[in-house]
């Protein structure tokens, strides 16, 4: 089967490799100009003249990434299967439409207000109470897009900064972690569960995910799966769904926000799940069954950010794997990520903080279960 993917980066590329052994082709759209997958065939669309060609070429369709525009999803619809479908991307990339279907399943979120002018956005921080977090209602990731705001006063720069028609603004959650569910649904609504991680970000850019969380209750667990189950069956979703969340202090949970793809949280999959995100994504869509999505051993993904890791250092450790991008050296670039398996948490912590030193500018490792 040709698989058409939309977007042509590195979860295009993984996604790619997970295919290839199920004899699966690939054909990447590129509307950027600046393709990274390296792998299958690379259409570069700057134009839009060659939609015609590349659905002419595939079987199906999926996305490695949301920020599309929805009217052409729903035009290759017309034309072609699209796993997981427009309305998944329509929801997703606004952040107010994101947070409506929140609540309407019942899917607990720090408290927000959605401002369309700088004496809205001073007028909510003074509501929510300082500090907050200011972000474009559409577009932005990776810590793009945003401010965190202290002040009522400040709302006014970070109105200009963010320079966005209408944001949303969230109040501070005292969280005791960052954690993330991923979740794959097929053609028939069977839904699988991965493992909860924890994750650590820096700058608003994942450095770090371990999973599974060695000190999660597994009711905790249960309530996850049932927020991101809940959110499958509603947008008859057919892939990888991602919800990140907060656990607060008391171990309940409150959405962040939701990706509908392979997530970079889910990197670990590859060397310490059963079966990744990225084979059983490709199952989904394709009416397979869905692979065993159990944690072989505790993993922890590191990502390496801007300036590539000393690799035959990385290589030359125990049961680390080292998946490089194909792309060059730039600051804030994703250029690869390591996984570390090990038997036990505590010897995955040692590895992790031996591997960390091998990365530049990564920040110091610190996960709460330690």
């Amino acid at each position: 089967m040709n698989i058409g993917v939309l977007g042509a980066g590195q979860l295009g590329r993984m996604l790619a490799l997970a295919g290839y052994p199920l004899a699966n082709r690939f054909t990447f759209l590129d509307t950027t100009g600046n393709p990274s997958a390296g792998i299958g065939e690379v259409m570069i669309d700057t134009d839009g003249k060659h939609l015609e060609c590349f659905l002419d070429k595939v079987d199906l369709v999926t996305y490695e990434f949301e920020h599309l525009p929805v009217s052409l999803v729903r035009a290759i619809e017309e034309r072609k299967p699209v796993y997981p479908g427009s309305e998944a991307i329509r929801v997703c990339q606004n952040r107010a439409e994101e947070k409506a279907l929140f609540d309407r399943l019942g899917i607990p979120t720090p408290a927000y207000r959605l401002v369309d002018s700088a004496e809205a956005l001073e007028a909510a921080v003074r509501e929510l109470g300082a500090p907050v977090v200011a972000k474009s209602i559409t577009e932005g990731y990776d810590g793009k897009g945003q401010a965190v705001i202290k002040d009522p006063a400040e709302a006014g720069e970070a109105w200009r900064a963010i320079n966005h028609p209408r944001l949303i603004v969230e109040a501070f959650v005292d969280f005791a972690r960052e954690v993330s569910i991923i979740a794959v649904r097929g053609r028939d609504g069977e839904v699988a569960f991965y493992p909860m991680a924890e994750n650590v970000h820096a700058d608003g850019i994942l450095r770090y995910s371990v999973a599974p969380v060695p000190d999660l209750d597994d009711a905790v667990q249960r309530t996850a799966d049932g927020y991101i189950r809940a959110l499958l069956d509603e947008l008859d979703y057919v892939g990888v769904l991602t919800l990140e969340l907060f656990q607060t202090r008391d171990g309940g949970l409150m959405a962040n926000e939701m990706a509908p793809r392979v997530h970079n949280s889910g990197h670990w999959t590859l060397d310490g799940a059963v079966t990744s995100q990225f084979e059983n994504h490709l199952r989904a869509i394709q009416g397979l069954p869905l692979g065993d999505t159990a944690a072989r051993a505790p993993t922890c993904m590191v990502n390496v950010i801007g300036r590539e890791a000393d690799n035959a250092a990385v290589l030359a450790m125990g049961d680390a794997h080292l998946h490089r991008y194909d792309k060059g050296e730039r600051p804030g670039r994703k250029l690869a990520h390591i996984n570390l398996v090990a038997p036990t948490h505590a010897a995955l912590l040692e590895k992790v903080r031996a591997c960390a030193a091998l990365v530049p500018d990564a920040p110091p490792p610190r996960f709460s279960f330690e």
